[in-house]
C-alpha cells in the first residue's frame, strides 16, 4: 500500500494551483500524494509507485487522459477519477468505457473532490472477492472475464456487472443496486441502460455457452444462476 493511513493518490494535472489546492485537501484527509503535470509522464509515475486512486485531468500535455485511463486499466484495477473543465465531454467519457470509476467538473469544491475519492475507494476496498466456477474465469488484475478460456472481450461496465452478479450466484439485484457498482454517478444512467449492458453482456456469454447465466426477475432485476 502507501505509507499513508489512508492511501496513495496518484494526481495528474497540468494546472499548478489546482493541483496544489487538491494535494493540500488530500494530505489534510491523511493521503499521501504525487503531482504529475505531464500526461507522458503519468503512467510511467504509475509504475514506479502504484497509487490506491488516479485523479486524472482530461486534457493534458503530450498525453490524454483517455488514453492514459486505457493504458492503466490494461495494467491494473485501481480506481481512476477523471477531471474534466469541459461537460460535453462527460457523455463521451461513459460512452467510450474507457474504465473510469468517477468524474468531476471543473469548477469543483475540493471537499467535493476528498468525498469523492472516500466514496471510490470505500466501494472498491468492499468489492467481493472474485467469484469463480465451472468454466468461469474473473481476473480482477486485468480486468477480463473468459469461459472455458475463451475470452468474452467485455467493457469495464460489463466486467464490473458480471463480476458483481457472479459473486452472489442466486441473489437477485436491483437494477439501482447494480449500477451502484457499475458507475459512481448514478445521475446519468436509466434503467434502460442497465438493461442494455444487461443484454450485450447476455450476448456475450451466449456466444461461448453461458447464455442462460443471467436471469431476469420480473419488477425487479437480474441474478447469476448456472
Amino acid at each position: 500500500m502507501s505509507d499513508s493511513s489512508n492511501g496513495h493518490i496518484l494526481i495528474v494535472e497540468d494546472e499548478p494551483r489546482l493541483s496544489s489546492v487538491l494535494r493540500d485537501y488530500l494530505l489534510a484527509a491523511g493521503y499521501s500524494c504525487e503531482q504529475i503535470d505531464d500526461g507522458a509522464r503519468a503512467v510511467p509515475a504509475f509504475e514506479a509507485r502504484p497509487a490506491s486512486l488516479v485523479l486524472l485531468d482530461l486534457m493534458l500535455p503530450n498525453r490524454s487522459g483517455i488514453e492514459i485511463c486505457r493504458e492503466l486499466r490494461e495494467r491494473s484495477d485501481v480506481p481512476i477519477i477523471m477531471v474534466t473543465a469541459r461537460i460535453e465531454e462527460v457523455d463521451r467519457l461513459l460512452g467510450l468505457e474507457v474504465g473510469a470509476d468517477d468524474y468531476i467538473c471543473k469548477p469543483f469544491s475540493p471537499r467535493e473532490v476528498v468525498a469523492r475519492v472516500r466514496a471510490v475507494l470505500r466501494r472498491h476496498q468492499h468489492l467481493p472477492q472474485s467469484p469463480s466456477g465451472p468454466g468461469l474465469t474473473i481476473n480482477d488484475q486485468a480486468l477480463r472475464a473468459s469461459v472455458d478460456g475463451l475470452d468474452l472481450n467485455l467493457t469495464h461496465v460489463e466486467f464490473r456487472l458480471l463480476r458483481t452478479l457472479a459473486a452472489r450466484p442466486g441473489h437477485v439485484y436491483s437494477r439501482d443496486q447494480l449500477m451502484d457498482h457499475a458507475y459512481a454517478d448514478h445521475r446519468v444512467v436509466t434503467d434502460r441502460t442497465v438493461d442494455s449492458h444487461i443484454k450485450n453482456l447476455r450476448r456475450k456469454l451466449a456466444d461461448v455457452g453461458g447464455e442462460d447465466w443471467i436471469r431476469s426477475v420480473y419488477g425487479v432485476g437480474y441474478r447469476f444462476e448456472r
